[in-house]
């Protein structure tokens, strides 16, 4: 009999990400990520896993040993792997790079960079490596027994998934791969990031935030630094040149085959937005980018600085420009595509799987002969595939890898999906909506109403932790991708932007109201939960609608205004998502108290009327809030400035607090911590619906 999927789904699970493939094609490695069960501490190891159908070498087994091991890398000799894990040292801070005979053996520390590494590159030639690392400027002259004080000199000065960030900038490095001596090559008030080597490894192209208004936008450009003369000299080398000219931000960036061009993944709008709608370019000095792709997909990115951007392949072809691999999202649905370098310009990509899945990574050979990718469906929270013969006329053949998550799946029923369109009347809404296992339509169900963060995130094809534990217990769960999602196209995804509250509140309503139309939904019994963007739009809904029962709040931003003044992005995005850059770059076009003294047409009148604390004495329903303690993203400030005024305006309302965690704590906080949201969230709706 199968049991329900409850809020303890996290402690066991397995997440298998970050593939690398041998250059030769014949195996695998992957981080393979789990909570301990005794210690409830996260776990990952690096497994290996062969590629040739049949036979015990393709059956996944571990490869290192380590308790939190990732990011590994084949070397282009095929000799050695490299990876993350922390270094063994006395003085050593966060993970080194480590290596192992890519056939098994011990394995030895190679870097012993001060403040770890978060992300390195092989030279083509497997002699260097590139390694990212964090450079802190020196210590103050204090007396290291007593506290000091931390002090700020400019707007960026800490991040909610980095922490603290000061005077620190990431830097990048050259390290040798039989010694382990490092070179600092870059230095500034910068970020220097995702690291590239040229074809002839002479060159390395890296994604760089030392554009003039740094510290207020999200912006990023790339450039191109020869390391040869100075690697061999000893020698500084030389000032990098940039090659992004024509692009306002980029988040991606590899080499063409013959190493006279960039292929990136960017965009010319407004810096942050390139997160949620990019494209691939072409990029040669002297010409402008050439753009490839249109905005019917998304390319699929990292985050710089925070996670290292996914691979992007340009693979040559004879007698034209050769093509590009890459994993693009569209409509909620990744797929991997190919497109044509050769013509002159946008081209349709054509996709190499069928969608109806996220897919987090993938990597092939050095010949591409052989791709693996990482991902999840509604069915399956995480699983490695291989796709074989990937060439253009040959066909896809493609295989799973792994089965780590099938024993615990067999006893735990996930909930089918059913997506459908809303048509609006100026878009069609694409909506999501999971029925509990075993669902009869001739009984009624209770429904909550999911919103997603972002605003410009979208809810994908996806296995979803807390859609799952809703229907598992008995509710009919709908996940709405409102105006102002992504995967949808540009014009889409930017229809939110100065517009919180408005349009995309009428299209989740609009959702809400079609389902309801079916007869096994309970009308009576209607619920809504969000985080960040989901939360502030939840608390929204239920300060202009009374239809909601109940309402769970995660990580709410519900004053823009104060928000503004306390959040790590407050300058990047919200002067872009709350429409108030104006001319200058500044988000006050004089002085603020000149502007409050002249009424009510003020910035912080204007951010308020967008502000669901506004409304407070029009709630009715009762709304749980739920907020880490640590969250730098939207403050949990946010969340107690609501509970207050609800309390003394006599509404439901409790609020739980998490200890120590940051803003994407559902993802990456403390498993104990995780479940006890989910338990919360689950309560309430027990205790209301």
């Amino acid at each position: 009999m199968n049991e329900p999927i409850g809020p303890d789904l996290f402690r066991h699970l397995k997440t298998v990400g970050d593939p690398t493939v041998s250059p030769d094609g014949s195996r695998c490695a992957y981080v393979l990520s789990w909570i301990d069960r005794e210690s409830s501490e996260p776990r990952a190891r690096i497994y290996q896993v062969g590629l040739d159908a049949g036979g015990t070498d393709g059956i996944p087994r571990p490869f290192t040993q380590g308790n939190n091991d990732g990011h590994p890398r084949f070397s282009p000799n095929g000799a050695s792997l490299a990876f993350l894990r922390a270094g063994a040292n006395d003085g050593d801070s966060g993970r080194q790079v480590w290596l192992m005979p890519a056939a098994g053996g011990e394995a030895a520390q190679l870097t012993c960079l001060k403040t770890g590494v978060r992300e390195f590159a092989w030279s083509p030639d497997s002699a260097r490596l590139v390694v990212v690392s964090d450079v802190e400027p020196a210590d103050p002259a204090e007396d290291p027994g007593q506290p000091a004080a931390r002090e700020v000199r400019r707007i960026r000065y800490r991040h909610d998934a980095i922490g603290w960030r000061g005077d620190s900038h990431f830097h990048l490095f050259l390290v040798d791969a039989d010694t382990g001596s490092s070179q600092q090559f870059t230095s500034g008030d910068w970020d220097d990031m995702a690291p590239a080597w040229s074809p002839d490894g002479r060159r390395i192209a890296f994604i760089s935030g030392r554009s003039g208004d740094r510290d207020v936008t999200a912006t990023n450009e790339i450039y191109v630094l020869d390391v040869a003369e100075g690697t061999v000299s000893g020698e500084e080398p030389p000032e990098p040149e940039l090659w992004s000219h024509g692009l306002t931000d980029v988040a991606a960036v590899s080499w063409s085959p013959d190493g006279d061009r960039l292929l990136a993944a960017g965009g010319t709008g407004d810096g942050l937005m390139v997160l949620w709608q990019a494209y691939l370019y072409v990029l040669e000095p002297g010409r402008p980018p050439h753009q490839l792709t249109d905005d019917s997909l998304r390319p699929c990115l990292g985050y710089p600085g925070i996670y290292p951007p996914l691979d992007l392949r340009w693979l040559p072809e004879d007698g034209d420009g050769g093509r590009i691999v890459f994993l693009g999202d569209s409509q909620g649905e990744t797929r991997l595509y190919e497109i044509p370098v050769g013509s002159d310009g946008v081209s349709v990509p054509t996709a190499m799987t069928d969608g109806s899945e996220l897919l987090s990574g993938f990597a092939m050979d050095a010949k591409a002969r052989r791709l693996v990718v990482t991902g999840s469906d509604p069915a399956n929270p995480s699983d490695a595939y291989v796709i074989d013969h990937i060439s253009k006329t040959e066909g896809k053949d493609r295989r799973r890898l792994t089965a780590h998550n099938d024993s615990w799946l067999a006893e735990h029923a996930s909930a089918p999906m059913e997506k459908f369109l809303l048509e609006r009347e100026d878009w069609d809404i694409e909506c999501r909506l999971y029925h509990p296992p075993g669902f009869d339509p001739t009984q009624r169900y209770p429904l909550v109403l999911e919103i997603h963060g972002g605003p410009n995130g979208a809810f994908y094809d996806s296995f979803v932790p807390w859609h799952q534990v809703l229907a598992s217990a008995g509710y009919l769960t709908l996940a709405v991708n409102p105006r102002g999602s992504s995967t949808y196209g540009e014009e889409f995804v930017n229809a939110v932007l100065g517009d919180w509250g408005g349009d995309d509140y009428r299209d989740l309503m609009a959702a809400v109201d079609l389902v309801c139309q079916r007869d096994y939904v309970d009308t009576d019994r209607l619920g809504v939960h969000g985080y960040s963007y989901g939360g502030y739009m939840t608390t929204w809904m239920i300060g202009h609608t009374n239809r909601f029962r109940a309402a769970v709040a995660g990580a709410p931003c519900i004053d823009l205004w104060t928000m503004y003044g306390t959040s790590d992005i407050a300058t990047s995005f919200g002067e872009t998502q709350w429409a108030i850059r104006l001319a200058g770059g500044m988000p006050i076009s004089r002085p603020l108290a000149n502007e409050l003294s002249e009424g009510v047409d003020t910035l912080a009148f204007r951010l308020l009327q967008r502000s669901p604390i506004k409304f407070a004495p029009q709630v009715e329903t009762p709304v749980l809030l739920l907020h880490g303690e640590s969250d730098a993203r939207c403050p949990i400030g946010q969340s107690e400035q609501y509970f207050q005024v609800l309390k003394r305006l006599d509404k439901e309302v409790e609020m739980a607090r998490f200890p120590g965690c940051g803003h994407g704590f559902l993802r990456t906080g403390h498993v104990a911590l995780r479940q006890a949201y989910l338990e919360r969230m689950l309560g309430w709706f027990q205790r209301w619906l």
